[in-house]
């Protein structure tokens, strides 16, 4: 799941530093793809401060609901559906469709979330600006992340652009993925086919918004398992 549907699950969570925890593996990957940590195998250097520990548990709530997002019937069905729409727009191009439809379920979601008033953005980039940094620096570093001054410089942007604001707008979902998709291959997509994916993404956001919540509840289910 992509960033507001995470904090969809702690949308009325006063803990900043937890909201902060629940976005921080996709910021990891955001701020240098080749970072990788793994703060759950060394859970007890975090346990005696309060604002890691907040952190912590973000962390491995992040975990836990990709696990039960990714193995669902409901990834597998519309993952499968967006796929179908967009193999078109991947024509002469290097993007991997799947890719392509398991990220674009994503966004769709955040996009929806955001439309129908289930999450509020300026809550969410308040809560992570008031989070603690010393803590999260203190944090990085004990899960091995040295030199944080990369993804501090990232996270700090992240915060002051309130780029999500843009997910309002499915034009913008297909923008986003081009740009994600940018990370990877080399003019993933001409004009042309950023208009038609975003067509079919406005088709499948129509399709989609009549049981995408079954989703959230679901997961919301199995969390209380774990």
């Amino acid at each position: 799941m992509n960033f507001l549907s995470h904090f969809y699950f702690e949308r009325n969570n006063p803990d900043e530093n937890m909201v902060l925890g629940v976005v921080l593996p996709d910021f990891i990957k955001n701020a240098h793809k080749d970072y990788n940590l793994y703060p759950l195998k060394i859970r007890h250097l975090f346990e005696k401060e309060p604002h890691q520990a907040s952190i912590l548990n973000g962390w491995k709530k992040h975990i836990d609901v990709d696990q039960i997002f990714h193995s669902s019937p409901f990834f597998q069905q519309h993952t499968n559906e967006l796929k179908q729409l967009i193999l078109p727009c991947c024509e002469n191009s290097p993007v991997k469709p799947f890719f392509l439809a398991h990220i674009g379920l994503e966004l769709v979601l955040d996009h929806l979330l955001t439309v129908d008033g289930l999450v509020n953005i300026n809550t969410f980039y308040d809560q992570l600006s008031r989070a603690n940094k010393t803590a999260l620096n203190d944090f990085l570093q004990t899960s091995s992340l040295e030199d944080t001054e990369v993804f501090f410089k990232f996270l700090n942007s992240f915060i002051s652009s309130r780029y999500l604001l843009s997910y309002q707008k499915i034009e913008n979902i297909a923008y986003a993925l081009n740009q994600i998709c940018k990370r990877l291959w080399n003019n993933p997509f001409t004009d042309t086919q950023l208009s038609e994916l975003t067509v079919q993404l406005d088709q499948f956001k129509d399709t989609l918004r009549n049981d995408y919540l079954s989703i959230f509840k679901d997961i919301e289910e199995q969390l209380k398992t774990k």
